[in-house]
């Protein structure tokens, strides 16, 4: 694969300083620049921003590997190592995985770790490690 560049991603949290606790204690993201409505957060090297907004939307749900997927969703693919690390910090953490951990296409081009949780304003994100990184497009 090529080099990357960093994502930016905006979201709306409907508690921003709980919301902050939880991306720098549960997470593990560095806090960067900040206001009393919105904090930048190192987000596993790309920049993500909580923007206070009072009410989120609804979200739709999409079955896949017969689970129910939440849309809209966002993460990060981590290697393995960091996975298994971040996975064991979250249930130490006490979070709700909304799809516990596990592996998908197991012997099969693609294979991948993956698990679904939502932080406190209710925005859904994965994380998931591949197996071999190079298919991470592999059809």
């Amino acid at each position: 694969m090529t080099s990357l560049s960093p994502f930016h991603l905006a979201i709306p949290v409907t508690n921003l300083q709980v919301c902050r606790t939880f991306y720098r204690e549960t997470l593990g993201c560095s806090e960067g620049r900040s206001s009393d409505h919105w904090v930048d957060f190192n987000f596993f090297g790309h920049q993500l921003v909580l923007h206070y907004k009072e009410k989120t939307s609804e979200e739709a749900i999409n079955p896949v590997d017969g689970k129910d997927v939440p849309i809209p969703h966002f993460g990060v693919v981590l290697d393995m190592k960091t996975f298994e690390s971040l996975s064991e910090r979250l249930n130490e953490k006490g979070v709700t995985f909304i799809i516990e951990p596990y592996i998908r296409f197991k012997g099969l081009p693609g294979e991948q770790a993956t698990l679904f949780f939502k932080d406190p304003s209710g925005n859904a994100l994965e994380f998931k490690a591949f197996k071999n990184l190079d298919q991470l497009f592999a059809i």
